[in-house]
């Protein structure tokens, strides 16, 4: 459907919904404080007029609110399918040598460029879907190069790659985002693969997003996966997929389609701020859920702005608390961001269990020491077995995590208020 049209659509089934308020279908999708005012939707902006670096200058609450608009909006209306698939020839992708070369090609490369690169897919391989456009938005070119430059160091030890310069110049550099705790001089031996699918390039702006068809591009990533395996003789055990925002749902559909083909399960899915799905088509399943994977685990640091409350995994953490924005963010670009950065910081040798946390089910629960069952860890050293929301608190600046040393493990207390290093970023 032409994006233009959407709206013209939505008002009139408004109305509708606004004539018969007794109608269980509408109950059942949106409680009446989150319907329109025929003046609110007159103050609308056509979708195609919202753009990423628009959204990033909206105060968070502000930003947070169109955005929850539009989404209650598509839900509303039923018939907003999704349009936008870019083939695989379009979407590009890069890995790296065990020198740190960055090699670029397409998605429909990725079997022919593997083969060229000595011993892929003997160890471990991380698939990372980019979900928003590194070349408009600055923040997410330095949230994706804080997680490319941590999975390099945690695979082959190295910290910056060639050809790349780092764009935190003014930024502390002994973060745990840029250094591992391995003891100086220890190298480790190259036991991994990294290769970067950047979706985010071709989702150009905030119409791509909310049109986007999940399952034909997971399908095409599906495919791509499943011909590593039978090509390349990359074993579905060593493949893991973290993936942003609205990537998180076709790394789901990624999966599904490798499980259709294959008979087989990938290892892990890591959703990052996993967003909201706007586009859909009928009686179909879309988007990332437990089960798409061995383990399934969320990150979701704009639940409430660019992000999503619904639980996407076998364990979703809530930094601070379903929310809009994280300690030190000014817009939902950034909280959503904010996700990426957290995990960069656990997959850092040495920093994995940065971020202690508890289920509980809101951050009062938490902060009231009333959380359930044993302590989890968020990021890469999540446990498989783990299940339900869990809560932790994180710092406004890096290091993010409010890391607590082995000795002050025994208690709640310890747990999560003592510091395992000097803090005085809150």
């Amino acid at each position: 459907m032409n994006p233009l049209t959407i709206f013209c659509l939505v008002a009139v089934l408004l109305s509708a919904a606004t004539a018969h308020r007794g109608s269980n279908a509408i109950r059942n999708n949106l409680q009446p404080s989150e319907w329109l005012s025929p003046r609110e939707l007159e103050d609308m902006p056509a979708i195609n007029e919202i753009t990423f670096e628009k959204l990033q200058e909206m105060p968070a609450e502000e930003a947070a609110d169109l955005v929850n608009k539009i989404y209650h909006l598509s839900q509303m209306s039923r018939n907003i399918e999704p349009s936008y698939a870019p083939s695989p020839n379009q979407i590009p992708a890069f890995t790296y040598t065990p020198t740190g070369q960055r090699v670029n090609f397409n998605l429909n490369q990725l079997v022919a460029t593997a083969q060229q690169q000595p011993n892929f897919g003997k160890q471990e391989v991380t698939v990372f879907i980019t979900g928003l456009p590194q070349q408009k938005l600055r923040d997410a070119a330095r949230a994706n190069q804080k997680l490319v430059q941590a999975y390099l160091q945690a695979y082959n030890g190295r910290v910056q790659v060639q050809g790349e310069q780092g764009d935190d110049s003014n930024q502390d550099t002994s973060s745990s985002e840029e250094s591992s705790n391995r003891p100086n001089g220890q190298q480790p031996k190259p036991n991994g693969n990294l290769v970067v699918i950047d979706l985010g390039a071709v989702i150009r702006n905030f119409e791509d997003l909310v049109l986007l068809d999940i399952n034909r591009v997971g399908a095409a990533i599906g495919n791509s996966l499943v011909q590593l395996t039978a090509q390349a003789d990359v074993p579905q055990e060593v493949i893991n997929i973290v993936a942003q925002g609205i990537a998180a749902h076709v790394a789901g559909a990624a999966a599904r389609q490798y499980t259709r083909q294959t008979g087989n399960t990938l290892r892990r899915i890591t959703a990052m701020d996993p967003s909201k799905i706007y586009a859909r088509k009928p009686n179909t399943l879309v988007g990332l859920t437990r089960g798409n994977a061995d383990f399934v685990d969320a990150i979701h640091t704009s639940a409430y702005g660019l992000g999503t409350t619904t639980r996407a995994g076998d364990v979703d953490f809530y930094p601070n608390g379903p929310s809009v924005n994280m300690p030190g963010t000014d817009d939902i670009i950034e909280a959503s961001l904010r996700a990426t950065r957290y995990l960069a910081e656990t997959v850092r040798p040495g920093n994995d269990r940065n971020f202690p946390a508890v289920a509980a089910e809101s951050l009062q629960q938490y902060k009231n020491n009333n959380g359930n069952g044993r302590r989890a860890y968020m990021g890469i050293a999540a446990d498989y077995d783990l299940e339900g929301d869990y809560i932790l608190q994180v710092n406004a600046k890096s290091p993010f995590g409010k890391s607590a040393p082995a000795q002050k493990q025994n208690s709640y207390h310890g747990i999560h208020q003592g510091a395992g290093r000097p803090n005085t970023d809150n």
